[in-house]
């Protein structure tokens, strides 16, 4: 069997996007996860724990676009699970703690980790999305929000 491509001149090459500067993934993924501008480095990404700041106060890059949402408490549940179900399983068979040991000693271990994994997880993945444009992050892209609806002009 043969396949033959037949090209023809009338066909248009697409036109190639204009080039933007290549941006550091793995910089600005520990820049994120350190609270730091995924730009400058210099400013902080949170204002609180898990809430934005609209934009750097050092060097302005807009930071509200972000499109997180559940990655990070997935990315969290599933760093977590991989570090405690092993350690509990392990417990469970070298040494048969009662039940009040395992519940006094893996729950607030999952609390805690949970906690401070969960803010590091998403500043890297704002960071991700910088580094390759994404979403809001594209100066050249349309706007990937939502219009806000009208109002209906009948009130029920």
């Amino acid at each position: 069997m043969t396949v033959r491509y037949e090209l023809h001149d009338k066909l248009e090459t697409p036109e190639t996007a204009s080039e933007k500067p290549r941006r550091n993934v793995l910089q600005a993924m520990l820049r994120g996860a350190g609270n730091r501008c995924m730009n400058c480095g210099k400013g902080k990404v949170f204002d609180g724990f898990l809430q934005p700041h609209y934009a750097c106060s050092v060097c302005g890059e807009e930071f509200h676009h972000h499109r997180a949402d559940d990655a990070p408490p997935y990315f969290t549940i599933t760093i977590v699970g991989h570090i405690i179900v092993p350690g509990l399983l392990a417990v469970e068979v070298l040494w048969h703690p009662a039940l009040w040991i395992h519940m006094s000693l893996w729950v607030p271990l999952t609390l805690i980790l949970s906690l401070s994994l969960l803010r590091p997880i998403k500043g890297a993945l704002i960071g991700l999305q910088w580094a390759l444009y994404m979403h809001g992050f594209d100066p050249n892209a349309e706007d990937d929000t939502p219009p806000i609806p009208v109002p209906s002009e009948r009130v029920t």
